[in-house]
Formats: structure tokens, sequence, C-alpha cells
């Protein structure tokens, strides 16, 4: 059965990017999107917690054969990036392009598939750079920014730099290994020198890294995400991100083999480090934003950080023979990335009611909520609470096991190793903070804001798709001790731990500490299924005050203004005065720039007393933009110049080129 559901799925998504190419039947293809996405998700659940055995297929891009295979980490991570993504395809892209983003979007989704299941070095490579591809089409394709060609090609500059890298390390894995069959490199690795060894770990991370935005790839994430669609960064935020941790996760910890020479792991160490200190920076310029994507591309880069730190963590308990709790840290990655696709997606696709709502993307105070479906706000109010880690959603539950993960960082042997997880907890806790504040910013000044009494509501299809993914970001949390079962065989096979037993007791969540379970002396337990029952009976005390207070007469007075009548307008909280504060505190990191120009008016004849606009800009510097991407433009802007000639269009020179080629091809198969 769940074969068969495979196959509908991939016809499904192949003639909806045909339909797409011919630029008919656009509807027709949206719709074959979602029910590939549905039968997709159908599959999951038919699998889990099992997977999918291994197909032989005759697509003949690998040597021997290709082989499909989906383990349950794969069904875990693309079944929920599949929901919103499923969503987003059915709802479409706000922009009036629809043919060039719908080919993207199948494209995005086919390319996520082959990364899941592909088992051979070559056919993983030709889906990679097809989900790449997807992407790019899809945000050129909307032309929903003045500029959206720069963004984009920058993006592809930056995962292309990290396809370099994947090539080189499957080539060097692959001629230890003996073949590109991934079922060869764990063994292949083993026999490489340590230094080696290190050096394809680093080309695994940058080239996965690119995708998932850790430094300083993150860096193409505000301009292509902001240069697209809510429905483009749910695919983009779901199922595509999802494959990128997947990817890195396999080749981190299957392919590479363990140190045990050195007394601390330095794999788990840099991990960590990289991943936390992008989680850092990538939390902190999301909270500067002012445009929905924008502030949600740059909070997907922080979530993809927390995982890949949790990656990090495996690394180090798995070291040091404390496979519980490495199986633990890799656990709660994969629950961390679940809930936040559901999540991200609600986002997302809030974004888009917003825009077809109000025409903009802008985080500005308009009284969305007041004049939309109660659906579409109770949707959005969890998907943000769960962003902003607070119970009883499902970013509480993986946050809090994400601090329980380093707080078991004193059974670690080494004191580097220690001090690492000391300082990675407390990196994430200002991460979390953070990210807390962007949440309130942006579902307090986006969608609550202040009634203005004008404007559209948010279309019903938005509504109920926002409404859906808030409630399944719910389920997951309250279904956890349900849900965890799922990934108990993949635990088994990749640490050999039973550690998804040990981290619930009935609907208690509990950390897999090693230790037998004795809840009333445990480390700590919360459980947000009894959170469900327990929030909306507390919330019965404020209600009752509520009722009795209406009782008495209440006495208004307006707010004190400076003596002034108060303007409510003026007045009013925006995106920049609400995030100014952390600008001035963290002004080492931002270095803000504000700009004020005068334009003079005709008239004035050049003299500065008759100004007719006054105009303010202020933006935040990137940190990696100037110093590193800057030169290396210039450097490839140089050297194209310099090789201009050989595009002179003379016959006799495109002939003396393929000769030299040719010479060369054929030394290298002789020598």
């Amino acid at each position: 059965m769940a074969t068969e559901l495979l196959v509908v799925a991939l016809v499904a998504w192949l003639l909806a990017g045909l339909l797409a190419l011919t630029g008919r039947g656009i509807g027709l293809a949206r719709a074959l999107l979602g029910i590939g996405g549905v039968a997709a998700i159908a599959m999951v659940l038919a699998s889990l917690p099992d997977g999918l055995p291994p197909i032989p297929t005759s697509l003949g891009i690998a040597f021997d054969g290709t082989v499909f295979r989906l383990d349950s980490e794969a069904m875990w991570l693309m079944g929920f990036g599949l929901a919103g993504a499923t969503l987003a395809c059915w709802l479409g892209t706000p922009a009036p392009r629809k043919a060039s983003w719908t080919f993207g979007a199948a494209a995005s989704l086919i390319g996520a598939l082959g990364v899941f299941g592909l088992q051979d070095a070559v056919s993983f490579l030709v889906a990679w750079e097809i989900m790449s591809l997807g992407g790019a089409v899809m945000i050129l394709g909307e032309a929903m920014a003045t500029d959206s060609g720069r963004p984009t090609l920058f993006m592809l500059a930056l995962l292309e730099a990290g396809a370099v890298a994947l090539v080189l390390a499957f080539l060097i894995l692959s001629s230890h290994s003996g073949g590109p069959s991934f079922a060869g490199f764990a063994k292949g690795a083993a026999g490489m020198p340590r230094a080696e060894q290190y050096f394809v770990g680093l080309l695994v991370l940058i080239g996965f890294g690119a995708k998932l935005g850790l430094l300083p790839f993150y860096e193409w994430f505000p301009g292509a995400y902001g240069a697209g669609s809510g429905a483009t960064g749910a695919i983009l935020s779901g199922v595509v991100l999802n494959a990128g941790f997947f990817a890195l996760g396999r080749g981190i910890i299957e392919w590479l083999p363990i140190d045990t020479s050195l007394p601390v792991s330095v794999a788990g160490i840099f991990v960590v480090a990289v991943a936390v200190i992008s989680a850092i920076l990538t939390a902190l310029y999301a909270f500067q934003q002012e445009s929905w994507r924008e502030l949600l591309s740059l909070s997907s880069a922080e979530n993809g950080s927390i995982a890949v730190c949790l990656l990090g963590a495996a690394l180090m308990f798995r070291h040091d023979g404390l496979m519980d709790i490495a199986g633990l840290a890799w656990t709660v990655a994969l629950l961390h990335l679940a809930g936040h696709a559901l999540a991200k997606g609600a986002m997302f696709l809030s974004a888009d009611g917003v825009f077809r709502a109000c025409g903009d993307y802008r985080l500005v105070q308009r009284g969305v909520l007041s004049r939309s479906p109660w659906v579409f706000g109770l949707g959005a109010l969890f998907a943000a609470m769960s962003l902003a880690a607070m119970p009883p959603q499902a970013g509480f539950v993986s946050e809090w096991y994400l601090f329980q993960t380093f707080f078991q960082g004193f059974h670690l042997s080494s004191l580097g190793s220690r001090l690492a997880a000391a300082l990675a907890g407390a990196g994430l806790a200002i991460t979390a903070a953070v990210a807390f504040a962007t949440f309130v910013k942006a579902f307090g000044i986006g969608l609550l804001g202040r009634r203005d009494g004008g404007g559209a509501p948010v279309p019903m299809g938005n509504a109920a798709a926002v409404g859906l993914l808030g409630i399944l970001v719910l389920a997951l949390a309250v279904g956890m001790p349900v849900w965890l079962d799922s990934l108990g065989s993949a635990v088994q096979r990749e640490f050999g731990s039973a550690a998804v037993a040990k981290m619930h007791v009935g609907p208690l969540l509990v950390p897999a500490t090693g230790a037998p379970i004795r809840v009333p002396e445990t480390f700590s337990f919360i459980s947000p299924t009894q959170l469900v029952v327990a929030m909306p009976l507390l919330a019965l005390i404020p209600l009752a005050l509520l009722l009795l207070s209406r009782r008495r007469a209440l006495r208004r007075a307006a707010v004190w203004y400076g003596g002034r009548e108060q303007d409510a307008s003026r007045s009013t909280t925006t995106a920049l005065t609400f995030s100014n504060a952390l600008r001035t505190f963290y002004s080492f990191i931002y270095r803000p720039r504000v700009e004020t120009r005068h334009e003079i008016a005709d008239e004035a004849k050049g003299q500065p007393y008759f100004i007719r606009r006054l105009v303010f800009s202020h933006d935040v510097a990137p940190i990696f933009g100037p110093y590193l991407f800057a030169p290396l433009e210039r450097l490839v802007v140089a050297v194209a110049t310099r090789l201009r000639f050989i595009q002179s269009g003379h016959l006799n020179l495109y002939l003396s080129l393929i000769g030299i080629l040719l010479v060369v091809i054929l030394l290298i198969a002789l020598f």
C-alpha cells in the first residue's frame, strides 16, 4: 500500500510540473500538487515506524542502478514538512504569474523526495540540484520584488558553493568505499586518516549547511524569501529545510566514524559552536525585520541551526558512550523540526493572507485579526506560541527537551565537552528569549495591532489552512507520548539505544538519562497532554474576575499624552520602535545605519528653506556580506572581465579551445 501511495505522489507531481510547463490548466496542476502531497502524507502514516523498504529503480542515473529507501526518520521529517507545503500548493501563490511557480513547486517536491530516499551519491546530487532549482524557479516566477534576480542568484551561488563541497566529499568517500553507494560510505570513512575524516566532515557541514542557513550562508535567506511569497516560504521552510537536515544528519551520524583517540569529540564541539553562533545571529537579525517574509526566513535559519546544534550534542554524547542521551539529542532535533515545519507553514500562509487582504507584507498595525475569520486568529496564535516556545505548544516541548539535553552535559567525561555544553545552553537561552520577542512582535503588531476600520479580511482559504496547521501544532504537542514511539526503531538503529522508551511515562515527558525512571525522583518532567486540560481550567479564574468586575461601573480616561491631544496614529507602536532597544543594546553586532535626506521643492531654487519631503531610512548591516561575499563578487567580476575575450565570436578561437580541451582530456585518460 505504501509503495502505491509513493507512486501516486510522484506521478501527481510530475504531471503537475508538465502541465505548468504548458502554461495551461494551472488550477489542475495545483490540485495535482496537493493530491500528491496528501498521498505522500498517507504513505508516511501507513509506513511509520518501520519506514519504506528498499525499492530498486531503473532510472539509470547511478553506475549500478538506483535504490530508493525511506527510513523512519526520513518519513517523519518529510511527513511534517509536507503538511504546510501541501496547503501552500493548494492555495497557490498570490502573484499573478502562477505557471512558473507551480513548476518550481513540483520540482522542489520531487527533488526533496529524492533527497530523502535515494541511496547513492550520483542520483542524490541530481535530486539535490533539482530541489535547489525548484526554489529559484518559484521565486523568479513570482516576480514579487522589484529586483528578484539578484537575491535569487545570490542564493544559487551559495547553494552551488555547498554543492561543490558535496561533490568533493562524495568523491573522497566513493574512492575509499569503492563506489558511490551510501551503504559503503561508513566503511570507507573508517579507513581514512583522521585529518581526511575531519576534512570530509567539514565539506558535508558546508554542503548541507548552505541549505540550512548556518553561518555565513544564512545571509541569502532574507533576500531570497523576501522576493517570493508566503507559499514559497512554506515549501522552503518545511519540506526543503527538513530534507537538508536529514541529509546532514545522515552524513554526520552514519558516515563519519567515532574518533576515540581524543578525550573530546572535536567534531561535536565544532558543530555545536557553529550552530549556536548561527542561531544567535539569525535570531537577532530576525527580530529587526519589518516584513513578514524576511522575519520568518531568518527564523527558519535559526530553527535549522538549533536542530544542527542537537546533532553536535549527539556526537559529543556518543563519543563518551552515552548512547541514551545521544539518542535523546537526535530525537529532539527531529521533534523540533516537525513542530517548526507545521508552525512556520502556518505563519507563512498567514503572511500570504495579510498580503491578499492588505496588498503588502509589511509588519504594521492594521487590525487584520479583528476583521478576519476566528479560525485564522486561532491557528496563527497557536503557531506563534509554538515558535515562541510557549506552553503547551510543540515548540515548547522541543525546546524543553533541548535544554534538558544540554543540562545532561555534566555526564560528559572531559572538561572541554562539559564547558561546550554549558556555553551552548547559555547561547540557546539567549536565542530562545529573542525568538520569544520576535513572535510577540510578529503576532502583536502584524495581526493584532489596532483596528482602523478599513481593509479586507483574510480570505477563507488562507484562514482555514492556517487554522488547520495551528491545530496540528497543538495536536503534535498533546499527542507527543504517542508520536514519540514512531521514532523508537530509528534511534535503536542509529545509536543502539532505547532512548525513546525512556522519554515518556504515560502522559509525562521525561529526559532519557539512562537511569531507571522514577517520576517523583526524575531529573524533570512535563505533560503537555495534561496542560491542555489544566490551562483552560486555570483560565476560569481571570474569567470569573472579569465577570465580577462588570457589576461595578468602570471609569475610562484617556492616557496622558504630554498635555496635548492624543493622536492614535502617531503614538502607535511600530516594528522599529518595538525592536529599537535591542538594536541599541547589540549595536556592536547590528551596526545600525540611519539616514535622513531632505528633498527640496523645485520652486525653492536651491534654497534649503522649502523642503518638499523628509526621507528617513534605517537598516542593520550584515556581518559577512561586506567582508566575505562582496570581495568574492569583485574577484569573480574581475576574472570574468579578463576572460571576456573568450566570447569574441571568432569560430577559429572556439575550435582552438575545443581542440585544447580534447588534448587535456586525452592526457588525463592516458596518465
